[in-house]
């Protein structure tokens, strides 16, 4: 028999849920958060082009990135390029940004994601958190947290 407090408690929960009262609701994004969500999409979709000029044209002259938590960020689009720019040439059968869910917050942008470098070679499929501040229409700083990693053909 289960336990008379437990049976209370999902049976109360089940009513609110019913009822409405229990309903969990976000709140709208604002104009500059809406901006913000799309300028990390297009820029998430621009890796599909493997043209770095597309995909930097999105990032601030200065940003800061780090690629993930372990690693040291590098600034600015050259920083970036050196730390990027062979993905370009490795991922010779395509790169894809997958977004999974999105959160908004004034100028932050979080998003979970599935990247995939597609390669005859070096094939890698990562899976993470990326946290992104956008100023100006751009995108400030970029940081990628990492919570899977897969090596090879999938």
């Amino acid at each position: 028999m289960p336990h008379p407090r437990r049976a209370f408690l999902a049976t109360a929960g089940l009513g609110l849920l019913a009822s409405g009262v229990a309903t969990v609701s976000a709140a709208e994004w604002t104009d500059e958060e809406k901006k913000n969500v799309e300028l990390v999409r297009d820029f998430c979709a621009s890796w599909a082009t493997r043209d770095l000029k597309q995909i930097l044209r999105r990032l601030a002259g200065d940003c800061i990135y780090r690629m993930t938590e372990t690693v040291p960020a590098v600034t600015g689009h050259a920083g970036v390029t050196e730390k990027l720019g062979s993905w370009m040439t490795s991922s010779d059968l395509g790169i894809e940004f997958k977004i999974l869910d999105t959160f908004a917050a004034g100028p932050m942008v979080i998003n979970r994601r599935i990247d995939s470098f597609k390669s005859t070679k070096q094939p890698l499929t990562w899976e993470g958190i990326g946290v992104f501040f956008c100023k100006d229409g751009k995108i400030k700083e970029w940081s990628d947290y990492t919570t899977k990693v897969v090596r090879g053909p999938q």
